[in-house]
């Protein structure tokens, strides 16, 4: 049995990959950013452990839910599933880059590391002088390449932590809409399943998946300079280093 924490799992994605993982026997703890979502994210799963509190658009509400999710004690994975479309560009930088950066070097480290991005990440650019400057011009493709970035980033970093990127699709949750053409279920099963599998398939690296296999991402995800750049902008930003010998 696996300790999972989710961002984001009020709704969507999030919340449909929470049920999965409790239904097979895992505990999870949930994420909302406010307590109008954490109950509904308590409704929706139940059985869930418990459900942590933090707006991941303000740095120091990420700060703080990481060391709440500390707290708890260690987890076996953490699906970065948090993220926003229709919203400013400092928001998307916020939310989808940044929060997961400062979780990720804040939180305990555990085995397994799942960041959520999206096919659009191809036609993103890695923008790292905006991201160092926070003031916005980072679009919602950019940080989902990021996100790649960052995945691969840590694979080299922590060879002992299994670090991935996945592409959902482009499903009907609230965030791709009702008339969206992807299988929902095939949306949430790939974290899902790199989380706790116990396949060969799953336990790798620095990968980017959809629907459980390995799919073509942006070439420039494999630069590792820029990766490290990525890593760097993130910390002038948040000032949180990336910790690349924490045990």
């Amino acid at each position: 049995m696996a300790r999972i924490f989710i961002t984001g799992s009020s709704d969507g994605l999030g919340l449909l990959a929470a049920r999965r993982l409790v239904d097979l026997g895992h505990r999870v703890v949930l994420h909302a950013r406010n307590e109008q979502r954490a109950r509904a994210a308590h409704e929706g799963v139940p059985d869930a452990d418990q459900v942590l509190i933090g707006d991941l658009g303000s740095m120091e509400a990420a700060k703080h839910l990481a060391y709440a999710a500390n707290a708890t004690g260690r987890f076996d994975a953490v699906i970065h599933n948090a993220g926003v479309y229709q919203a400013s560009e400092t928001d998307i930088l916020a939310v989808n880059t940044l929060a997961p950066y400062v979780l990720t070097c804040l939180m305990e480290k555990p085995g397994r590391l799942i960041y959520l991005s999206s096919g659009l990440h191809r036609h993103g650019d890695p923008a790292l002088a905006r991201v160092a400057a926070g003031k916005g011009g980072v679009r919602y493709a950019d940080s989902k390449l990021h996100m790649v970035m960052l995945a691969k980033a840590v694979a080299r970093a922590w060879p002992d932590v299994y670090a991935n990127a996945v592409d959902p699709g482009w499903v009907p949750t609230r965030m791709g809409g009702p008339g969206a053409p992807d299988d929902l279920q095939q949306g949430f099963e790939t974290q899902a399943w790199l989380a706790v599998s116990a396949e060969e398939a799953a336990r790798v690296s620095g990968r980017y998946f959809h629907h459980r296999q390995e799919a073509r991402h942006h070439p420039r995800a494999e630069d590792e300079a820029l990766q490290d750049a990525l890593l760097d902008a993130c910390a002038q930003r948040t000032g949180v280093r990336f910790p690349t010998d924490r045990a």
